[in-house]
């Protein structure tokens, strides 16, 4: 396992220089879930939601987040991003779901892993805050980076379960 990088030799938190990294096309796919009652996932579903499209609010939002990573995480580099692509699942249950999955392109000298995150959590938390009025008990879990590719490290895939 390589060192943290975060670190400098004194254990301070410091950005991470990558000037002299290559650009290079990188990619980041991410995914998590809400889970919630089947009557929440119903009116997802229908549209009959009185705040509206709430799949669609989510996926600006998701897109929205990607574009922010840096102002929230603060050690993160700002990227060009290329891309940034939010889909939805939804499972019937108990308890019902839906999974988001968000792929994040760039070409640039750090990987845009913590874009892809960041967006499925933005997203997930809009898909809570726009239903907590009929469901309180949602809740998210299972957000996890499934692969990347480029850069120096080169490509990585989650193993299936």
């Amino acid at each position: 396992m390589n060192e943290l990088t975060h670190f400098d030799a004194r254990g301070r938190a410091h950005m991470v220089d990558v000037g002299a990294k290559a650009v290079t096309r990188r990619e980041a796919v991410a995914e998590g879930r809400i889970r919630m009652a089947e009557e929440t996932l119903a009116l997802i579903r229908s549209g009959g939601h009185k705040k509206g499209d709430v799949l669609g609010v989510a996926r600006v939002a998701g897109i929205m987040a990607a574009k922010k990573t840096a102002e929230l995480v603060p050690l993160c580099h700002p990227l060009p991003l290329t891309a940034v692509e939010v889909s939805f699942e939804t499972r019937d249950g108990p308890p019902a779901e839906v999974i988001c999955t968000a792929r994040v392109r760039c070409s640039g000298r750090t990987g845009v892993e913590m874009e892809a995150l960041t967006t499925v959590q933005v997203a997930l938390l809009t898909v809570y805050d726009m239903c907590k009025a009929v469901d309180r008990g949602m809740t998210i879990d299972g957000v996890r980076l499934m692969a990347k590719s480029g850069g120096k490290s080169g490509d990585w895939r989650r193993e299936p379960a």
